[in-house]
């Protein structure tokens, strides 16, 4: 009988193949007899780098090639950050399991050669460079006289850029820093009050094709119910909002103390508005709740900022990377 070969879709960058390489080696440890094969798929995300998220406009920036790979049969799993899947998987394909969340909150990054600690000692005017716009709008909230500086490219790229800049630090989330090793570049864990993470931030999505069943086994091994409540409230929520990187959403679900708990936002594109809330319940209700919690959000004055950033022709079209 031959022995058995899984190929792993993944993207190419130092991040992506971390977690791809942590992945095939938890199944290698739990299916020893079973060979497992990286393949690396460059995404559109990777090859447009001259613009913003935001301008871009394409569903599945990060997943939508390696999607494809799985349909036609050229890989049997793709690793994603689970905040690059679109909240609609297409047809045919499933999230097979999701796994232990890393921390979820963002960080600062200071400039190497500046002594700055946290956000709150920048001086005015100071630059800060970041990608996204949940993190611009929430930064421009909590410190509107800084400058924010456009952002794109690896996390090896960015923080080349950052050290070859006259920036005085950038934001990115923790869990990528730590996976790469990078912790003692941390000046500051921007707190939940400040900046709200994005969906699905610091957990891995493992997406498989829907009707392969032993592959739903195999991964499902991997599956962390704990983690899967928190991001499934607030995948509801996103979808709801019909948000995606051109819209500042920032949201955390968690099970505490027996609850679900869901603390979300939706933001103006400079900051000035922004709409806070919370809801809890029954984890087993937290897709629920979600839904519920982003129709309140729309009730209390989301809507208008919402219908403001789409006139403005910030069309919502895929997840902040």
């Amino acid at each position: 009988m031959p022995a058995e070969t899984m190929v792993l879709g993944t993207r190419g960058s130092e991040l992506a193949l971390w977690q791809s390489k942590f992945i095939q080696s938890k199944l290698s440890t739990l299916f020893p007899s079973i060979t497992i094969k990286l393949r690396i798929i460059k995404t559109l995300g990777d090859k447009i780098l001259d613009s913003p998220l935001s301008k871009i406009g394409d569903k599945g920036l990060f997943t939508k090639e390696i999607e494809k790979a799985l349909l036609d049969g050229t890989i049997d799993i793709a690793v994603h950050s689970l905040k690059d899947i679109p909240t609609q998987v297409p047809d045919g394909l499933m999230i097979g399991a999701i796994t232990e969340r890393e921390d979820v909150r963002d960080v600062f990054i200071a400039h190497p050669d500046k002594p700055h600690i946290k956000i709150s000692s920048l001086p005015s005017g100071a630059k800060v460079a970041t990608g996204s716009l949940r993190r611009k709008c929430q930064l421009m909230h909590h410190r509107p006289d800084l400058e924010i500086i456009d952002i794109r490219g690896n996390l090896n790229t960015r923080m080349k850029r950052l050290e070859e800049s006259d920036w005085d630090g950038m934001i990115l989330a923790k869990a990528g820093v730590m996976r790469l090793g990078w912790e003692e570049r941390i000046a500051e864990v921007i707190p939940f009050e400040v900046m709200l993470p994005a969906v699905g931030q610091g957990a891995l999505g493992i997406e498989i094709r829907s009707r392969d069943d032993g592959v739903r086994k195999k991964v499902g091994t991997l599956h962390d119910d704990s983690t899967a409540v928190g991001v499934m409230g607030e995948r509801a929520l996103l979808r709801t909002l019909e948000g995606g990187c051109q819209i500042p959403i920032g949201a955390y679900g968690r099970k505490t103390n027996g609850k679900f708990r869901l603390d979300a936002l939706i933001g103006s594109l400079d900051g000035k508005r922004i709409v806070k809330g919370h809801i809890t319940g029954s984890p087993s209700d937290s897709v629920t709740l979600g839904v519920q919690l982003a129709e309140q959000l729309i009730e209390r004055g989301g809507k208008e900022i919402l219908d403001s950033i789409r006139t403005a022709g910030q069309e919502p079209l895929s997840p902040e990377a």
